[in-house]
């Protein structure tokens, strides 16, 4: 029987879409997936980002609530594993930066401040096989593709492997496929699967402006061959083999 993987988007808690990640955990459940993949950005640390050093953001001391949220919507998923981002990586870089004095405190490490270990989430911090031959990533670590789907296709084509990544915001699924005389000679697949943010909550848009989609995504793996399904959320709501998930 094929094996599902429900593959999480980026929620940047606080500024998640409380009911499109009701509606996710809902499928998620239906689903009984024994595993849940997420490929980062759980957190936003607005607090610590480079872009608020000095300023008012800085100072807010929303940092522990946010975190709490963010492990309790971790929790509601069901998430098993998730990739280094550079949301995620803000915390680590930020006493870095400013408070090498704290480097190495094991509390602030990503997997102990958002709680990763007692979840038993398994933290990634470098790509990692999430189905056969498929790499899960998180998509800052090549080249923005303006796009959909192609900022996971670079990965894959500098990896060799088909690629599942965040980043973008974006929901796309790009191909680069070769064959010769019917026979196939590569096989590559680049899938990026969107955003469960509020958009509105996404104050440094500006104008507001974004071509962003609110998606999950799937990849259903039936032995060596694996399927990537995007996932669409329209309205908070998520269609899934003839059944709605409302949040």
């Amino acid at each position: 029987m094929a094996e599902i993987v429900p593959i999480i988007s980026d929620l940047q808690v606080p500024f998640h879409d409380k009911r499109a990640v009701s509606a996710v955990a809902t499928w998620v459940a239906d689903l009984g997936a024994s595993r849940v993949a997420c490929v980062g950005d759980v957190l936003d640390q607005t607090q610590v980002g480079q872009w608020v050093k000095g300023r008012a953001g800085e100072y807010d001391g929303q940092l522990a609530s946010s975190r709490d949220q963010a492990i309790e919507v971790m929790r509601d998923l069901g998430i098993t594993e998730l990739s280094r981002s550079n949301h995620d990586d803000r915390l680590e870089k930020y006493v870095s930066n400013h408070a090498p004095g704290l480097a190495g405190l094991p509390e602030l490490t990503t997997e102990e401040f958002m709680g990763l270990n007692e979840l038993g989430i398994q933290f990634h911090r470098k790509p990692s096989q999430v189905a056969p031959g498929w790499l899960m990533m998180h998509g800052d670590e090549v080249g923005y593709s303006r796009i959909a789907g192609g900022t996971a296709l670079g990965l894959a084509r500098k990896t060799g492997s088909s690629v599942v990544c965040g980043h973008t915001h974006k929901v796309g699924l790009a191909h680069d496929h070769s064959s010769v005389n019917g026979r196939v000679t590569r096989k590559l697949w680049g899938f990026e699967v969107g955003n469960l943010m509020e958009q509105k909550r996404a104050t440094y848009l500006g104008a507001g402006y974004a071509n962003w989609q609110q998606s999950v995504g799937a990849l259903v793996i039936d032995g060596r061959d694996v399927y990537a399904i995007p996932v669409i959320l329209q309205g908070s709501k998520l269609y899934w083999e003839g059944h709605t998930y409302r949040g």
